[in-house]
């Protein structure tokens, strides 16, 4: 039953997301249009931001759904674009929102756990410090979430399909050679 009613308050964010902006919304519109009182909202999130985290978190994990290998990465990569595209009214709110710092918070964890995966598969035999391996996928991190925040920012308008395409051959390789540099 706790599911359900977090997916209907989030379905009533998104609903409310349509007519005005993030920083707009109360938590009153949010129980009113989901027919629920206040205190229901508030056994399962403790403020509107902690329902958009929970938002994204599950966003993450349907996306990514194992898609953390070398063979793989890219789709996983492209269905974080497509959550993002899906959910287009919550991500440009909580960019142009105070709750931007959620929504990179967000792009940092999910594109980490999936760098983190091909990073690990990639090491596979080598005797790479673990603090190496984190600094690649550190790297890798940052310039994903940088691309993908300037086409947030950019309207969301290029194709998501395009973007990992160009990110996949100019990085085709250099995780295993950047590997190979930090060998022990």
């Amino acid at each position: 039953m706790s599911q359900i009613t977090k997916k209907a308050l989030a379905a009533s964010l998104k609903k409310l997301l349509s007519q005005k902006p993030l920083d707009k919304i109360t938590v009153i519109d949010i129980v009113e249009d989901c027919e629920v009182n206040r205190q229901t909202f508030y056994y399962h999130f403790q403020d509107i931001y902690d329902l958009v985290e929970w938002m994204f978190l599950t966003g993450a994990a349907a996306a990514l759904n194992g898609k953390k290998t070398y063979d793989t990465w890219q789709q996983g990569f492209l269905q974080v674009f497509e959550y993002a595209l899906e959910n287009k009214n919550l991500v440009i709110n909580t960019y142009h929102s105070i709750s931007r710092d959620q929504l990179e918070r967000y792009l940092y964890d999910v594109t980490y756990n999936l760098l983190i995966g091909v990073v690990e598969e990639q090491a596979a035999g080598m005797a790479v410090r673990d603090n190496d391996k984190k600094f690649i996928a550190d790297f890798y991190k940052f310039a994903f979430v940088g691309l993908m925040l300037d086409w947030i920012r950019r309207g969301m308008k290029d194709d998501p399909e395009k973007i990992v395409e160009h990110i996949s051959t100019l990085i085709q390789g250099d995780i295993k050679r950047a590997l190979e540099k930090y060998r022990t």
